[in-house]
């Protein structure tokens, strides 16, 4: 579109990347608020402290319960473990009250444990939002998606829903090859 991000972010899109992007030195709490800072477009002005404005750390507060890190709070983003960072980066993500959400590999590297309460956030945070999710975790991909397309080297060769696609004689083929399909 050649819009820039933050005009991008403020007409309803939001993402997450591969590679976990937060603010390491910064507390959970002020990665939240600068997510909702960058959101709303805030403009610096001298007499206007972030810290006293009500509205934005409660705002901030409300998406740190919804991620699970309210008890963590305080603790520098970088101190985090890798699931927790993962977690953030959606709190990041779900800022500024998107209406589409794209999350690369949001589950990537992360044990069975943890893949399963990623998902249930996900599935939380996303409810009555459009997400769209590149994952390569099949259990995760069925575990949210009501549709799905199938990409072959780039190609999309099937789009449907969870059950149908499971049953795809030519996603079959591609993934399991040809004796499994």
């Amino acid at each position: 579109s050649g819009l820039p991000a933050q005009q991008i972010n403020r007409r309803g899109l939001s993402r997450s990347f591969q590679v976990t992007n937060i603010f390491p030195k910064m507390s959970v709490f002020e990665n939240i608020r600068c997510s909702l800072l960058w959101s709303r477009g805030y403009k610096y002005s001298f007499w206007q402290m972030v810290s006293k404005q009500r509205k934005l750390n409660e705002d901030a507060e409300r998406i740190l319960e919804r991620i699970h890190l309210q008890s963590r709070r305080n603790v520098l983003a970088g101190f985090l473990s890798y699931a927790e960072q993962r977690a953030l980066e959606i709190g990041l993500t779900i800022a500024g009250d998107p209406d589409v959400i794209l999350l690369d590999e949001p589950t990537a590297g992360m044990s069975n444990t943890e893949t399963e309460q990623a998902v249930e956030l996900i599935r939380d945070v996303t409810v009555g939002k459009t997400l769209v999710m590149v994952e390569h975790d099949m259990g995760v991909v069925f575990g949210l998606a009501d549709r799905i397309s199938v990409l072959v080297y780039g190609e999309v060769i099937a789009t449907d829903t969870p059950q149908d696609i499971r049953k795809n004689r030519a996603v079959q083929q591609a993934y399991l090859g040809e004796e499994a399909a």
